[in-house]
């Protein structure tokens, strides 16, 4: 990754997203050229001058204080993700360094820690979106993505590359989404892992949607949501979800899915539950 490159792209798409009238810059009706902010707006909203800012979104982040990119981030509104990815993107332009992957080991310790939770579906991921273990619920969930012919148990090869994923997932769009803006905030925070940027590189490839999502420059944390599925065997599930990062490899995280007691979904999972304990005769 190119910090440079990327502080200029995420700058200059920040920068056109947001329009004059959200940013409370009055246009006076005038012809304008390009649909967000000019340079020199986003430079008096920060209280910087022009050819500073200029500089910046050039790529030219050295030396910019705390301040400055608090100031950046408030003209440009980012959100939270957002500022902390520009800080992030600073960091590393200001370094240089190249810190060597990490080894990221599944130990049996997690496999005992997934098979303690009974009653929800769970599974143990990384910030590259591969499903490395399961507990038995998660893996009769995500059976048609464990499964897939493409996906590699990686879940975001399988929502770009297996045509199944836009019936499985209900929110397939928002879906995609939010992993192409998981995938850009993974890169940001662990710029030296070399099976990420393989995947990326695989994924802009073969998939001009992920290409096109992925050239928005947005960043998006999974954190605590909710996700609606269609499973093949057990139909619509609207299923909440929560990921914990490790102490100790803050690259993986725990993934449990929750859902609201004596509801249909609750039903289904049960159900699930049963399918996946009955043996194939």
């Amino acid at each position: 990754m190119d910090p440079k490159r990327e502080i200029s792209e995420f700058l200059r798409t920040r920068r056109a997203r947001l329009t004059p009238e959200a940013a409370g810059i009055q246009t006076y009706g005038v012809n304008r050229k390009v649909a967000g902010l000019r340079r020199e707006e986003v430079a008096l909203l920060a209280g910087v001058s022009v050819d500073y800012y200029t500089r910046i979104e050039r790529g030219n982040i050295g030396g910019a204080s705390a301040s400055v990119l608090e100031a950046l981030a408030r003209a440009l509104q980012l959100t939270d993700e957002e500022r902390d990815h520009l800080k992030r993107l600073a960091e590393l332009s200001e370094t240089r360094k190249v810190a060597r992957p990490k080894a990221h080991t599944v130990r049996p310790q997690h496999q005992l820690m997934l098979d303690a939770i009974v009653g929800s579906p769970a599974y143990l991921g990384n910030a590259r979106m591969d499903i490395l273990a399961t507990n038995a619920l998660g893996a009769a969930l995500y059976a048609p993505i464990i499964n897939s012919p493409v996906a590699g148990k990686n879940l975001a090869r399988y929502v770009f590359l297996d045509p199944s994923s836009v019936t499985y997932w209900g929110s397939w769009t928002k879906i995609a989404e939010d992993s192409a803006a998981a995938l850009r905030l993974a890169v940001g925070t662990f710029p030296n892992e070399p099976s990420l940027q393989q995947l990326i590189g695989e994924l802009v490839s073969k998939s001009e949607y992920f290409q096109s999502l992925w050239s928005r420059q947005n960043v998006f944390r999974h954190g605590v949501g909710e996700k609606q599925i269609n499973h093949p065997d057990v139909g619509e599930l609207v299923l909440g979800y929560e990921g914990l990062l490790f102490a100790t490899d803050d690259f993986m995280k725990l993934v449990i899915y929750t859902f609201e007691p004596n509801t249909v979904t609750a039903e289904r999972i049960a159900l699930l539950g049963s399918l996946a304990a009955t043996p194939v005769s």
